[in-house]
């Protein structure tokens, strides 16, 4: 049974379950088929601030601030508990919702989820600060505390892995949390609440409100209750959500855009690049904002590297992503899949190659695009220079290692990177140089909630997993102690 069967989509407000304020609801829709398969409560201004009401009022209560940070930890190592014991209705509630194929919702989706709530469960044990030595005749010293009202909003691509990596760690802190999770994606987000509660998370210090991010969203970054804004999104709304943070000097996470650049030398691993490159652009149908949509290839294996593409990546499984051998769902919505054709058109326009794909595949009423492979685009082209976010591959020769280092960093995004080397000195050496905040080294997307990632330049800033994506939820506060 799914979680909107169980729970008719409302608000999650206080511990309590409600409706809008003014009754409003929003269809949700199946991906694969492009049919309603739930709605639920649209929130409003009115709901935002009940919510961000009910927060600081858990906060201040100390019922979870108040906590022992071993205390917290056991809480949230329920929570991870509860997560795998509901593996199965977490997986189809995300497959339904985003089109995942349910073979990667349970090996990935979920289970990084799980993991996210245990390694900070794990942290929250050792929360702590430390003595400092000063000329001074005092004892120094420094606790770590928490923000207060931390206001999470998530996008659509990874709903569950993305809610668990910022109210993993802003619970783990002391922080009291207002979920506005993507309005398309709203389901887990709303089942979450529920095992929140169930593994004994008091009642406030996680509240969910589902609707439109120019509404609810915005209600949310402008509430003068909120304390911290984490926010996960495209490059353009996290421009504005750093400016309506700066404007009331809030704290903010920044998780934006992507368009990392894949490097291979001619010294590569050929047969293991190539799963890695295909992995890159077409996991989660290329939405993906740490996938690897641009391939740079030394110009003595480009056109070797090329055939192979054009052979293998029709082959990759697309389809319904029930089906246990689809490794390439839909795309989460009509108006993302639009996006990826004006792009596919727009180098067709420019003189590019269409190597393979190109063009929507007909199945079921979805919303399905075939893994699409572009050569022979200028360094300068649109479709180069900014984030597709679907399942399109671009591929540009390179002759030299300062050519493909300035290739890769020519965009404005910097959030990942990848590099496919025989030579251990060159993968570090080019790793030195890529403006990225994750470089992987003869692989794709090997993450870990102990390894912190996050953008530089317009892919945002602050980091988040690891021990730094605790701290991003606390501040430091310093105590001195005269000795006289």
């Amino acid at each position: 049974m799914t979680a909107f069967e169980t729970e008719p989509g409302r608000l999650f407000i206080g511990g309590q379950w409600r409706e809008a304020a003014d009754g409003a609801r929003t269809e949700v829709v199946d991906p694969s088929r492009g049919r309603v398969v739930a709605t639920v409560a649209e929130a409003g201004p009115a709901d935002v601030d009940a919510a961000v009401r009910a927060a600081r009022e858990a906060f201040d209560s100390g019922h979870w601030s108040g906590l022992s940070g071993r205390e917290r930890g056991r809480i949230l190592h329920r929570v991870a508990e509860l997560i795998r014991e509901n593996a199965d209705e977490l997986a189809e509630l995300e497959s339904l919702d985003v089109g995942k194929p349910i073979t990667l919702c349970h090996a990935v989706d979920v289970t990084n989820a799980a993991n996210d709530y245990e390694h900070y469960a794990a942290l929250a044990f050792s929360l702590d600060g430390s003595t400092r030595d000063t000329p001074l005749n005092a004892l120094a010293y420094t606790k770590r505390e928490p923000l207060g009202v931390v206001a999470a909003i998530t996008p659509f691509n990874f709903p569950l892995i993305l809610a668990g990596s910022k109210l993993a760690p802003a619970l783990a802190a002391g922080n009291t949390v207002v979920h506005k999770p993507a309005d398309e994606t709203p389901l887990s987000a709303l089942y979450m609440a529920g095992l929140l509660q169930r593994a004994g998370v008091p009642d406030g210090v996680v509240n969910v409100v589902t609707g439109a991010g120019p509404v609810a969203g915005e209600a949310l970054l402008r509430h003068a209750g909120v304390d911290k804004i984490a926010f996960t999104g495209s490059t353009a709304v996290g421009r504005h959500a750093a400016s309506v943070a700066g404007e009331n000097l809030k704290p903010v996470t920044m998780e934006l855009g992507g368009n990392a650049a894949h490097l291979v030398f001619e010294d590569a691993d050929l047969e293991k690049a190539v799963g890695a490159v295909i992995k890159g652009f077409v996991f989660n149908t290329g939405q993906f904002c740490m996938g690897g949509p641009r391939l740079l290839v030394a110009r003595p294996v480009y056109s070797t590297l090329l055939n192979i593409l054009a052979d293998a990546v029709p082959g990759v499984p697309v389809g319904d992503p029930r089906l246990p051998g689809t490794v390439v769902g839909p795309m989460a919505g009509e108006r993302h899949l639009r996006k990826v054709e004006e792009y596919v058109d727009l180098a067709r326009k420019e003189g590019a190659r269409i190597v393979c794909g190109g063009e929507r595949l007909d199945l079921d009423g979805g919303y399905y695009y075939k893994p699409t492979v572009i050569a022979d685009l200028a360094d300068d082209s649109r479709v180069i220079q900014e984030e597709i976010f679907g399942p399109v591959l671009t591929v540009q020769p390179f002759d030299t290692e300062d050519e493909a280092v300035h290739l890769a960093n020519s965009t404005p995004y910097g959030l990942a990177s990848g590099i496919q080397t025989g030579n251990l000195a060159r993968a570090h050496r080019i790793a030195d140089r890529l403006q990225a905040g994750i470089v992987w080294i003869n692989d794709w997307a090997m993450l870990d909630p102990n390894v912190p990632f996050g953008g530089v330049k317009a892919s945002g800033f602050g980091r988040e997993y690891g021990p730094e994506g605790l701290a991003a939820y606390t501040r430091t506060k310093s105590v001195v102690v005269s000795l006289d």
